[in-house]
């Protein structure tokens, strides 16, 4: 009986409210780490609309010339090639964004490489679109004639978005993108 207070221990609450509080092993505390890493704003903005217009309208371009018989002309190896590249680069780039990565690689200049990326984007897009645009007419008369002028036309509208994703990151880098609410302060 005289061990008895040797082997007491007192504590104060459960010890898995303390391993919750302290992030632990519950799934409470996973997800609060999680929302924290991702840009939710980042969403809901013309950046991420324009990004997510371009993997979709990119996605449609390149699928539909890859199931045609693009081995037959040569340009439509450059549009595969420039459509599937900058597809997979929009969509490292948007990740990258979205989970805020760009925040912990601070020796890159985001604004300034965005911007570039984009502007190479749309430049080579174009080529890719003008390349597509005019191989369609060879297929007039066969089954695959819709698939390729599709691919056109999804060519254009990639066109259009990396376009104007180069303006609205022109804006960023310039820093003429702020807020109306924080550049109308009456001096």
């Amino acid at each position: 009986m005289a061990d008895f207070p040797s082997k007491v221990t007192t504590e104060t609450s459960a010890p898995s409210a303390q391993g919750s509080q302290q992030g632990g092993n519950s799934f409470s505390g996973m997800a609060a780490d999680f929302t924290t890493m991702v840009d939710i704003s980042f969403i809901r903005s013309i950046p991420a609309i324009l990004m997510i217009a371009e993997v979709f309208f990119g996605l449609l371009q390149w699928s539909l010339i890859a199931s045609g018989p693009h081995y037959l002309l040569p340009a439509y190896g450059w549009v595969l090639f420039v459509a599937i590249i900058f597809w997979i680069l929009t969509i490292i780039l948007f990740c990258m964004i979205l989970f805020s990565v760009q925040r912990q690689l601070t020796f890159v200049p985001w604004p300034l490489t965005v911007m570039a990326y984009n502007g190479v984007a749309a430049v080579l897009y174009l080529t890719a679109f003008l390349a597509n645009a005019a191989s369609v007419t060879p297929f007039r008369f066969t089954y695959y004639y819709g698939h390729l002028a599709a691919a056109a036309f999804f060519g254009a509208l990639t066109t259009l978005a990396y376009g104007a994703s180069a303006f609205f990151s022109y804006l960023d880098w310039r820093g003429d993108g702020v807020n109306a609410a924080t550049s109308t302060v009456p001096a």
